[in-house]
């Protein structure tokens, strides 16, 4: 089983999130985040699930569903650690990522 590993902007990236979902439903943005974190628990089975992205680095791109909010996440499987480095986490309505050279 893989290890998920997170960069530490990811951090920035659930703070800007919850900021959004707090601004319009504050009873249901810390459950949004705790369902982005429990969705990326698939890629320590199959870490191979997430689309190609095109560029450098063979990163990969899991696509999580959360009702009426999409959100992307930006990572790389390291076969020879056994393990999931996750970049960052955006909506699916944002435009690009932040950061990890998108």
């Amino acid at each position: 089983m893989a290890r998920i590993v997170l960069a530490p902007e990811v951090r920035d990236d659930f703070d800007r999130i919850f900021d959004f979902l707090f601004e319009h439903n504050p009873a249901s943005a810390a459950k949004h985040i705790d369902d982005i974190v429990r969705a990326l628990d698939i890629l320590q089975t199959s870490p191979q699930i997430g689309r190609p992205v095109s560029g450098p680095g063979a990163m990969r791109e899991l696509v999580i569903s959360n009702g009426a909010h999409g959100y992307l996440a930006l990572y790389r499987f390291v076969a020879e650690l056994d393990a999931v480095l996750v970049a960052a986490i955006r909506s699916q309505r944002e435009l690009r990522y932040r950061r990890a050279g998108n």
